[in-house]
């Protein structure tokens, strides 16, 4: 049988980010995916924004990892000519008794560490977007967007390049741990099994993690979270954007609120909204853009009727359901389960696009402590 260093369960760009990591601290890394693909999940289907880390507890995961990985997403991409670019972005108070709200955001920012926020009275952010109504606004110029596919595809390079493998179409069966390491069973698309000995496994399988934790003999299974589904909507507005920077509102229960948000073309789409689900299901139901249109006029009152169209979806793994408080990154490494060199990775929803080059350090200390 063969043994290797470490296995990876996940292409996504947290996977892959990993996957890099690893192999450039000199380990031997064989990553499987199950789709055809790399980052053809989660990974694929969200906004591509790079956030500044504003809204998180401060302390926490996510808002440790975010403003590190900010900052080391920025210089990754100059560094390897990733199109990217710095919009900014305004988290808008479409009335009054809303602008409390951008200060608590504002005050929270602050103890996260993200000290460049500017509360902008209502004529200073409709001057700079003229199609903008409001109240008042939270300026985040650190806010940007990453055109994702190409991270990923650099990502995967990086990590081959420093001697990483990749088997795709090529799923997680199940795992034992042993005394002296990990023995994975993997089962390709087209039937064939196949063992891999590993010294450490990290299970950054996504929307898949809870499935694949309880599929490892010998991890406690209490220590595996229960995971809820939020589908968000997305819905593209034909031609040039009426704005040039991200456009926010005070966020909502379980996620951020309709937003505005670019693509590198300049085009605008607005989402994600917070539909809970049972199952992963892809489907945009054209009739929820009547919710999107009385958002969306909240801050952009000259949205023309029939303008929207029905774009894509993606769904969160969240660790909190509707209702309750939103909570943090789960990142269990050795320390936390006692049952040999495994990393779980649970719940990385946003910003776990942001944050996946600091997750992958954080992942490499954990399995490999300095």
């Amino acid at each position: 049988m063969q043994t290797i260093d470490c296995v990876v369960a996940g292409a996504g760009v947290v996977g892959l980010a990993i996957a890099r990591a690893l192999a450039l601290s000199g380990r031997e890394v064989v990553v499987i995916e199950q789709a055809d693909a790399i980052g053809t999940v989660t990974s694929s289907r969200n906004s591509e924004v790079i956030h500044a880390g504003l809204y998180y507890a401060p302390g926490s995961l996510k808002a440790r990892l975010c403003l590190e990985g900010r900052q080391r997403l920025y210089a990754y991409c100059a560094e390897h000519n990733i199109a990217h670019t710095r919009t900014g972005k305004l988290i808008v108070a479409s009335e009054p008794g809303q602008t409390d709200g951008l200060r608590a955001i504002e005050a929270n920012a602050r103890r996260c560490g993200v000290d460049d926020l500017q509360f902008l009275t209502q004529r200073e952010a409709e001057s700079l977007e003229p199609a903008l109504t409001c109240a008042g606004a939270l300026l985040s110029p650190s806010t940007g967007i990453v055109d994702s596919h190409a991270l990923m595809l650099s990502l995967r390079g990086a990590a081959e390049t420093a001697g990483a493998s990749f088997a795709l179409l090529t799923a997680f069966a199940g795992a034992t741990i042993e005394t002296d390491g990990i023995r994975i069973d993997t089962r390709h698309a087209n039937g064939e099994t196949f063992a891999l000995e590993a010294a450490a496994f990290v299970n950054a399988a996504g929307l898949d993690a809870q499935a694949v934790a309880g599929r490892i003999a010998g991890f406690p299974q209490g220590l595996i979270p229960r995971q809820w589904l939020a589908r968000g909507n997305y819905f593209s507005l034909p031609g040039r954007s009426p704005f040039s920077r991200l456009i926010y509102p005070v966020p909502v229960d379980g996620g951020l609120g309709v937003h505005l948000t670019l693509d590198l073309g300049g085009s605008a789409r607005f989402g994600p909204d917070v539909e809970w689900v049972d199952h992963v299901d892809y489907t945009v139901d054209p009739s929820r853009s009547a919710v999107f249109y009385e958002a969306i006029r909240r801050y952009w009152p000259a949205l023309a009727d029939g303008a929207l169209q029905p774009a894509y979806a993606g769904v969160r793994p969240k660790l909190s359901g509707p209702g309750q408080p939103a909570t943090d990154f789960v990142i269990q490494g050795p320390a936390d389960h006692g049952a040999g060199r495994i990393v779980n990775l649970f719940g990385i929803e946003s910003p776990g696009l942001t944050a996946s080059l600091a997750i992958a350090d954080h992942v490499v200390e954990l399995l490999y402590p300095q």
